[in-house]
């Protein structure tokens, strides 16, 4: 049987989602479990590839097992998961379904604290300056910018493997968090690999007079290279939804 497999995951000690050759990754770890767990060979789809050091409030994986009811061994397998990787939800879904190609919503959000914060220091990117120095404004035009494009070859890495640089985008905003910190939401079909961070560390650029807006409208007029971008830090990046078709049959989350 198949089943979707909603999880959590902290990105701080992982070379990203994605299984390595060298390196430790959530699948990793994951596939280790089942796989235990269950006594058989499992391996795993998840909905997207998440960066070294980028966290997830909600992911999911589909998987295929003998067991009738894995989610009755959720307990067993969050107590052999490390602890910043949680498993809240497994669910029987088609034997079609797909973790991956299926998903037709994702939604990210990247925060940013203006204030030194022991506490969030693998989970923000702690701008040293503070809040007035950033051009909120200039923030919000970037942001509606991104709105206006459906291809972003300038906010895709160089060594990416996509079949196309095209991205509905269904939200681009910032929420201002006090008088400490930003959050940018977005929300598309799809996205390209480092793409979130790279309008995040440009959009800091131009909020920062370090970049001009022009240039960056210019890039995507002309589908090029943005002169002297800036990707931000992996660890204020969170993948927090992911929507799919009612004939995936998942619960309302």
């Amino acid at each position: 049987m198949r089943f979707f497999a909603r999880i959590q995951y902290l990105g701080k000690n992982y070379a990203g989602w994605q299984r390595q050759p060298n390196a430790n990754s959530v699948q990793e770890e994951i596939e280790k479990c089942l796989s235990t767990i269950f006594r058989e060979e499992i391996a795993i789809m998840g909905c997207g590839r998440t960066d070294a050091g980028v966290h997830a409030k909600k992911f999911y994986f589909h998987f295929e097992t003998s067991f009738s009811d894995p989610d009755g061994h959720r307990a067993r397998l969050n107590g052999f998961l490390p602890r910043d990787i949680v498993i809240e939800e497994i669910i029987p879904v088609p034997e079609e379904a797909h973790a991956r190609f299926d998903a037709h919503h994702r939604a990210y959000e990247y925060h940013i604290n203006f204030v030194k914060n022991p506490f969030a220091v693998d989970t923000s990117w702690q701008v040293p300056m503070r809040g007035h120095d950033i051009d909120v404004e200039k923030l919000d035009a970037c942001a509606e910018l991104i709105k206006q494009y459906g291809t972003f070859f300038p906010f895709c890495k160089s060594n990416h493997d996509a079949h196309t640089l095209d991205c509905t985008i269904y939200e681009s905003r910032w929420e201002r968090v006090g008088e400490r910190g930003l959050v940018y939401h977005i929300a598309a079909n799809r996205f390209l690999r480092g793409m979130v961070r790279l309008i995040v560390g440009c959009s800091v650029r131009v909020a920062t007079g370090r970049l001009e807006l022009e240039k960056i409208q210019e890039a995507l007029d002309q589908q090029t290279r943005i002169a002297y971008a800036y990707s931000a830090p992996a660890q204020g990046l969170f993948l927090t939804e992911v929507k799919y078709p009612d004939s995936v049959n998942l619960p309302l989350t």
